[in-house]
């Protein structure tokens, strides 16, 4: 499996492509520091899952997420954030991403993530607050 990551922290970049490169079948294929590299390394590499940051410069992940889906409507997004509660899960829902892991359980739910979604199944296995940390 080919995997774009982007994220604008070059240490949690560095976290994650250890995590998936502990697996023999994952192999970092992209990474982007903004929005719009990973839309464009997306549309470039064409990647078998993108692994987003929800808060990123220049273009947000939500914004990468929904450019994304209309270039490449079939590739799995996994979004990673800080953030939690019901706004930004519904708002990724209704982006087509398959799935949401909250950075602060990335070390325990990231491979199981992505094992959920190369099964073509979605991942969302938290409890949301409600609503904190996601500006309107």
């Amino acid at each position: 499996m080919q995997v774009l990551i982007a994220d604008d922290h070059e240490i949690i970049r560095r976290g994650v492509r250890s995590i998936l490169e502990s697996r023999n079948d994952i192999r970092i294929c992209g990474e982007a520091a903004n929005g719009r590299e990973a839309v464009n390394k997306a549309s470039e590499l064409h990647p078998d899952l993108i692994i987003l940051d929800h808060a990123m410069p220049v273009l947000s992940g939500l914004g990468a997420a929904s450019e994304i889906r209309q270039i490449l409507p079939k590739v799995p997004i996994l979004m990673l954030s800080m953030h939690d509660g019901k706004m930004l899960l519904d708002a990724l829902r209704l982006l087509g991403v398959q799935g949401y892991v909250p950075k602060a359980e990335c070390a325990d739910k990231l491979l199981e993530a992505v094992d959920a979604i190369s099964r073509g199944e979605s991942f969302f296995d938290i409890e949301p607050s409600s609503g904190i940390g996601l500006s309107e």
